[in-house]
């Protein structure tokens, strides 16, 4: 019994510690090539925000081909404060016209919802097309702008994010 408990801990203590549930029915049935790549833990001082997990087709990451980015929340946030956040973010990456960041605060305002602990948003993007967003249970919307996609995931998978740790264990670039 005693071999049993010491294998169990082994396999317990390298298994991940936040492993990737699957992606959303709907989602999973229109995508099934999406594998998770790598995933991390976002916290504000201290407080955890959500988990997140990059899905990829095949073993890499490209902003050329289709990949969805799924975030579990951890803790209430209002969907207009989505959105401001996203657009400050993305300002920082340098998308500055006034005339696009206020039809992507609209596109923004209309798909995400007000998130609690435990919910899901599942951000798909489609390249030269658009960027589909998806809760556990549905889909919520599309935003056919492929730079309107192009600059909201490069909030977490461009270069100059402001989060380059959650970055690097998304894209396994270390653990």
């Amino acid at each position: 019994m005693t071999r049993a408990l010491v294998l169990a801990a082994v396999l317990l203590a390298s298994a991940p510690a936040h492993a990737s549930p699957p992606l959303p029915v709907a989602l999973a049935a229109e995508m099934p090539m999406l594998r998770p790549l790598g995933e991390g833990r976002l916290r504000w001082f201290g407080l955890h925000v959500y988990d997140a997990s990059l899905w990829v087709p095949g073993e890499a990451w490209s902003f050329d081909r289709a990949f969805a980015l799924d975030i579990r929340y951890a803790m209430n946030i209002r969907g207009r404060d989505l959105t401001l956040r996203s657009l400050e973010e993305m300002r920082k990456l340098g998308f500055t016209d006034p005339a696009r960041l206020k039809r992507w605060e609209e596109a923004m305002d209309r798909v995400f919802p007000d998130i609690r602990p435990g919910d899901r948003l599942v951000g798909v993007m489609v390249p030269g097309r658009e960027a589909r967003f998806y809760s556990q249970e549905r889909l919520l919307g599309t935003v056919p702008d492929p730079e309107f996609a192009r600059a909201f995931f490069g909030i977490w998978l461009d270069e100059r994010t402001s989060e380059p740790g959650l970055r690097a264990r998304m894209l396994r670039l270390r653990d």
